[in-house]
């Protein structure tokens, strides 16, 4: 047995010689023994529970509340107006985090009378060291907060509703109120990430995807490698956290299954964690980013059409640039080069480790395929890329971490078709069941776009709005990047960690789109 719960055993006989059975409402340790160890949890019998999210109260019969569910204690105090310190104790408060309907998570209070100095402290004393000794579970987070994301909320957000609970869970934090685009960037690069056990964004896409790649350039830089090619970078070295603040929010949707901040929060606190597949963006000369997802064509060009009209309210502008994007639709001229996945068919006992290792030697042997030819749309997508308008994602055949990407090709078609499918990813219809929709799942993608001349060059100046003349848009995970040469983008297993679960167990979401 460990020293965890020797301690807890020795806690529960001294709790029932000193005759607290009663004051205590007849609460008792709880003990399950696993592979690992010894799990502890309490039985509260005819227990009063307290809802934080809902302010509900609940009278049970019994519960049992197993100490992995529970993120803090406080010692219960009666105090008078304006009194901060000291008090009548009363008790204990054990905070638990609930699981609800359609992958929310709340907090809730469960209160434990007992008007016993020494008792209250002891098993607050004790519940602590419990909770200590949850790993992944983070003591001092490095916030950023961006004042100007969706509707200006992610400030109200934080302090409203973050904030208290990182608070009630005895985390420290370090806020930092972005004040310009590349802020985050460059305090990361200038950041001891050491002294954090966690990185947070309080955004939309594009302040995450902002931060991820701080937090992956400045591992590079801490590794001593050249930033400018990076063909093995190494993992982040602390995890990411999302709190949804954003318009899409596509990372949390596909984290958590929903735009939530408490449950992001509770993620965060509950050290939930998912190791993540990320991409490298770069040029035959240097690194462009690092980032979860990309677009090329349509998706591209409508992010550059919403980024110079920055001046309209956010729904305004993104619906906006998507209709005259839409009313325009014009495709892109490339070539696309690809390396397919391959897993070989005898690994299928063999550890993930042992597999990618196999994939990537064997990666290396096989041939590039080559696609030109006239798109309406190119994705390259790490993760499923979840959101309200997508339930099933806009990669719904890709995991956060597979080892892979899904190339999603949309070639020249009618406006009436491409319209068609576009509204298949609200639907539980397969969106890519279009004669002119062509999937891959592959290791990497290379795309070459090709310059027109003539008079197609005229055609050429809106297909390039908000870029420089000669530079094409991207769009990767929200954020707008212009490239004039090729891009080569390369999926790099389980490069970082972030906060949340993984996507096969969240629940299924009905929601849909009416935006078309």
């Amino acid at each position: 047995m460990n020293s965890l719960a020797a301690q807890s055993l020795r806690l529960l006989s001294t709790f029932f010689a000193c005759g607290c059975f009663s004051p205590w409402t007849a609460c008792r340790m709880w003990f399950c023994s696993t592979l690992c160890g010894i799990l502890v949890g309490i039985v509260v019998p005819n227990g009063v529970f307290c809802y934080g999210d809902s302010s509900m109260v609940l009278q049970a019969q019994e519960e049992i509340i197993e100490m992995k569910d529970v993120f803090s204690v406080k010692l219960k105090r009666r105090r008078f107006v304006g009194q901060k310190k000291g008090g009548t104790l009363l008790g204990i408060t054990i905070f638990k985090c609930l699981n609800k309907e359609e992958n929310k998570l709340t907090d809730c209070a469960i209160h434990l009378n007992n008007l016993s100095e020494d008792h209250c402290h002891s098993w607050f004393r004790h519940l602590k060291e419990i909770l200590n000794g949850f790993q992944n579970r983070p003591k001092s987070l490095k916030v950023f907060v961006n004042p100007s994301s969706h509707k200006r909320e992610a400030t109200h957000v934080y302090y409203e509703q973050v904030a208290p609970l990182f608070k009630l869970a005895d985390i420290k934090t370090d806020v930092t109120v972005t004040e310009y685009e590349g802020h985050a960037l460059s305090v990361l690069k200038e950041c001891e990430l050491q002294a954090f056990d966690g990185v947070v964004c309080v955004g939309g896409d594009g302040s995450v995807s902002e931060v991820a790649h701080g937090l992956l350039l400045k591992a590079q830089i801490d590794a001593g490698k050249d930033t400018d090619y990076i063909p093995t970078p190494v993992r982040a070295p602390v995890p990411l956290g999302v709190i949804p603040a954003g318009t899409t929010n596509i990372l949390a949707y596909t984290l958590y299954g929903i735009k939530h901040a408490v449950t992001a929060t509770l993620h965060i606190v509950m050290g939930h964690i998912q190791p993540v597949d990320v991409c490298t963006f770069s040029t035959a000369s240097k690194l462009l980013r690092f980032g979860f997802s990309a677009m090329f064509g349509f998706g591209a060009r409508t992010l550059a059409l919403a980024e110079k009209h920055r001046w309209m309210p956010s729904n305004q502008r993104k619906d906006f640039a998507f209709i005259k994007t839409l009313a325009d639709l014009k495709p892109e001229e490339c070539e696309l080069s690809f390396l397919p996945l391959q897993i070989p068919q005898e690994d299928s006992h063999e550890s993930d480790r042992k597999k990618k290792e196999k994939i990537k030697k064997k990666g290396s042997k096989d041939q590039w395929h080559k696609i030109q030819g006239h798109f309406l749309n190119v994705s390259i997508m790490a993760i499923p890329c979840l959101c309200s308008m997508a339930p099933r994602g806009l990669a719904p055949n890709t995991r956060l971490n597979n080892g892979s990407m899904a190339l999603i090709v949309v070639q020249n078609t009618s406006r009436t078709e491409f319209i068609k499918h576009l509204k298949r990813y609200a639907s539980v219809k397969n969106q890519f069941n279009f004669p002119f929709v062509e999937t891959y799942t592959v290791q990497e993608v290379k795309v070459q776009p090709r310059l027109k001349s003539g008079l197609d060059a005229k055609e050429n100046t809106y297909l390039n709005a908000a870029s420089a003349e000669g530079n094409y848009p991207w769009n990767i995970d929200g954020d707008l990047m212009k490239e004039a040469s090729e891009v080569h983008v390369r999926v790099h297993p389980q490069l970082i960690n972030l906060y949340g679960v993984n996507t096969d167990d969240l629940e299924s979401s009905q929601a849909s789109c009416n935006c078309i």
